[in-house]
């Protein structure tokens, strides 16, 4: 997919590799199948190609998922996208790669309950990752 894109949009590997921050060889390896890839270096080359990166959890079993239920719907509210968007500039990281990780941390804090967290919880987890990140 990498390679196409690529080439249908009339780039070099080079001129990707210099839009996204990566080496030619990085990219030269993942558009032959070889490597695996950071979420940050897909993200960075999907920007470099002018394309939307959409991470979300795999379909299967609901015991799969890798977050809880009512995280992934506090996931969607409006604040939540609005820190998330506010961190990434903070950190000077693609949004996808900070939700990514915002969301792997709530989820870690869950596992230490003894019980569901609610939406009151979930702001709460919020409010601390906030205040960890503040200069």
């Amino acid at each position: 997919m990498l390679r196409g894109r690529r080439v249908a949009a009339g780039r070099t590997i080079a001129s990707v590799a210099a839009d996204a921050g990566l080496s030619v060889p990085y990219i030269a390896n993942l558009e032959n199948g070889r490597g695996n890839p950071t979420l940050s270096a897909v993200s960075n080359l999907a920007t470099a190609l002018g394309a939307e990166l959409v991470v979300r959890p795999a379909e299967g079993d609901p015991g799969d998922d890798p977050w809880p239920a009512s995280l992934v719907q506090f996931a969607r509210a409006p604040r939540f996208h609005a820190e998330v968007t506010r961190l990434a500039a903070a950190s000077r990281t693609p949004a996808t790669a900070t939700r990514e990780r915002l969301l792997t941390a709530m989820a870690a804090m869950a596992a230490l309950a003894s019980r569901p967290l609610t939406d009151l919880d979930w702001h709460r987890i919020l409010d601390t990752a906030i205040l960890l990140n503040r200069d």
